[in-house]
């Protein structure tokens, strides 16, 4: 029988998903961070499991030489040393398939609370204040929505979208992604001179540190609302603020931040934090967009389906 490893806590139909396809797993969520590479390399593991608690490195994967993947509990692999893994002649897995569907319920969720000033409106009310007029609203099916990326993420929030009546624009720096019903793929340059909202679903990674920036913000036509539920690295904070100062954002709500350990924040972090949590045209919440039950027992599912094709273990009979 095959053995993986896995070091952060999972839903409890890991296990017996893995079990129904002959792969053995040693559970061990408590591990350190530091004692994973002693734990590695202590037993012939094909397979390692991950969420993120530490980062996978060549110098860990050198450790188990015998590895045939690594598994990502999730969709962003950005604790993950992708060329490491290639280099080293291990696959890479993950599963943005499962929480697809959260995330895209979850950016409307965030887009209607921004549009029609549903958390203001309730502080407000909590308050003892009754204001109809100042929290009068916009309607989300009138507007024309720019989605950064075309993945998974951003296919999942077009076919919602288009349920409200939006015209969807979608921008993939992949020259081959495919078309669909939902969106209309176009030049960067024309989503964002059409585009009212901006919703990203990009990746983070060293190429794409900052994308969204000053000169990328300034680039769009009209002032705009803005949604992040990818992660935070990809949006400069600093020019966020000045745009919200300045108006050219209407608003802006944000499931991800540049550092999200909010204790270890730098000054210049402390600052652009201490003017979003205050300003009422701005949304936060903690990267929950893909954490629903539904989600944390389908990317069990995913990454098993994935695991079961790599190690050629046929699909269990229902």
């Amino acid at each position: 029988m095959s053995f993986c490893l896995i070091i952060d806590d999972m839903h409890p139909s890991l296990l017996p998903l893995l079990a129904s396809r002959g792969v053995g797993a040693d559970y061990r969520p408590e591990l350190p961070a530091a004692a994973v590479p002693a734990a590695l390399a202590a037993r012939p593991y094909v397979g390692l499991i991950v969420r993120s608690k530490l980062r996978i490195t060549a110098a860990l994967l050198a450790l188990a030489p015998q590895l045939r993947f690594v598994a990502r509990a999730g969709a962003g692999v950005d604790n993950i040393d992708t060329e490491a893994l290639a280099a080293a002649g291990v696959r890479l897995l993950n599963a943005p398939e499962g929480n697809r569907d959260a995330v895209g319920e979850f950016a409307v969720g965030l887009l209607l609370g921004l549009l029609r000033h549903i958390p203001a409106a309730d502080a407000e009310v909590r308050q003892g204040q009754w204001r109809r007029e100042a929290n009068r609203g916009e309607e989300l099916g009138t507007k024309t929505v720019g989605l950064l990326g075309y993945g998974h993420m951003g296919r999942a929030l077009a076919r919602r979208l288009r349920g409200f009546g939006c015209d969807v624009l979608a921008y993939d720096i992949d020259p081959n992604c495919p078309p669909d019903a939902h969106a209309r793929l176009v030049p960067l340059a024309e989503l964002q001179a059409r585009a009212e909202v901006l919703s990203i679903h990009i990746p983070y990674s060293r190429a794409n540190h900052q994308t969204v920036d000053e000169r990328f913000i300034a680039a769009f036509a009209h002032p705009f609302w803005l949604v992040n539920t990818a992660r935070g690295e990809v949006l400069d904070q600093a020019a966020l603020v000045a745009a919200l100062r300045s108006g050219k954002l209407r608003g802006a709500a944000l499931d991800v931040l540049d550092n999200e350990k909010l204790t270890t924040l730098s000054s210049a972090q402390q600052a652009t934090f201490d003017y979003l949590r205050a300003a009422p045209n701005v949304v936060l919440s903690p990267h929950i967009g893909g954490w629903t039950q539904q989600s944390y027992q389908r990317i069990n599912e995913v990454l098993t389906t994935k695991i079961g094709a790599l190690l050629k273990i046929p699909t269990p009979p229902a």
